[in-house]
């Protein structure tokens, strides 16, 4: 399966990618000098490629719906309704989701530009292309590699960033209160499936808002995932690839946060999903304040040193696995082969396995 994956991939990414990228880069060590990659570091960067290519599919559909269509970011029309059920949340939603997937695109092109310079296998999900997706106005109508139309969303990222006296490397069984408790209890779309859902008004607008959280629960796995991994780096070149791209989604991560906040209280007609008002009761004080987006202090490595404000998790074993549980579980995948969990599943399992060494 890799193998034909690879070769898939050669063939599609094509000699424009590619141009006239050298083997070598920085030369900073035996690795770069002799334009090789350590087999860990490879899986490192292949795992984060296919992350990247994932999250590059389901921002096109964002943006296709919901963003700005351009020369940039191609594809769809866009959906007047829904465009403007997200503005409510931001008045520049469309603009972030277009920067976004910009991003997302180049975070993937980069990667397996990179990996192919050194001789290492780049990754191709292109024969996984398999899900109908949304057939609104506005949508392209092309196949997806991932399902934006029955997420299950863990929004205890919420209360994570906000708490200051529990972090999950210290804390694994502590159990975060959910933001938006509902999201975790069913399966929501967070795109118009079809014009159908362009009404009646809350129900388009619960869409909006669901795609305003899954937004920024997405980013924050990205969030942990890239610092999570630089650990296990080898290479000085590889490391600054891992810690140069991870600050975007840290980046991403607090701008969606900060939107989500805006998330207008109702409870859609159609299905019972309830959005409360975070800052009021049950909710409210410090864990659930909205306009608190950057992180509280929180114990880290000890609880003998002072609390510090940080990225929270970063424990890296085990991460790669943890991040593909995280997608499964979210539902981003409903509907793909069992070829294509398998072959993720290698990639986590490799990237996992990967160790640095010494000299």
């Amino acid at each position: 399966m890799k193998n034909g994956a690879v070769a898939a991939s050669v063939a599609s990414l094509g000699a424009g990618l590619i141009g006239t990228v050298t083997p070598t880069f920085g030369q900073e060590g035996p690795e770069e000098k002799s334009g090789r990659l350590t087999k860990g570091d490879a899986a490192l960067l292949r795992f984060v490629a296919a992350a990247e290519i994932l999250e590059t599919d389901f921002w096109v559909q964002y943006n296709e719906l919901g963003g700005i269509q351009d020369s940039e970011v191609p594809g769809g029309s866009g959906n007047p309704t829904y465009t403007a059920k997200l503005a409510v949340l931001d008045s520049d939603f469309a603009q972030y989701i277009h920067d976004n997937t910009d991003d997302e695109f180049t975070h993937q092109n980069f990667l397996n530009a990179y990996l192919m310079s050194k001789g290492a296998d780049p990754v191709n999900l292109e024969h996984f292309r398999i899900l109908n997706g949304s057939t609104a106005t506005g949508s392209s109508g092309k196949l997806r590699l991932t399902n934006l139309m029955k997420l299950t969303l863990d929004t205890s990222w919420w209360t994570r960033y906000r708490s200051s006296t529990h972090n999950p490397d210290l804390d694994p069984n502590f159990k975060f209160p959910q933001a938006i408790p509902d999201l975790s209890k069913g399966q929501f779309t967070a795109i118009p499936r079809t014009d159908e859902d362009l009404s009646p008004d809350a129900h388009i607008q619960a869409i909006a808002n669901t795609a305003g959280f899954h937004m920024p629960t997405i980013e924050q796995g990205g969030n942990s995932l890239y610092p999570s991994l630089a650990q296990r780096a080898t290479s000085p070149e590889v490391l600054r690839i891992l810690i140069s791209i991870g600050p975007t989604e840290t980046m991403h991560f607090q701008t969606w946060s900060d939107k989500a906040g805006n998330a207008p209280p109702l409870t859609d007609p159609t299905n019972g999903l309830t959005f409360p008002d975070l800052n009021a009761p049950p909710f409210g004080g410090e864990n659930f304040q909205t306009n608190l987006i950057m992180p509280e202090p929180c114990p880290f490595l000890s609880r003998k040193l002072p609390r510090c404000s940080i990225i929270r998790p970063t424990q890296t074993r085990g991460a790669a696995m943890g991040a593909l549980k995280f997608l499964t579980d979210m539902g981003l995948f409903i509907g793909q082969s069992q070829a294509f969990f398998a072959f993720m599943r290698d990639l986590a399992e490799d990237a996992d396995e990967a160790r640095r060494e010494r000299d």
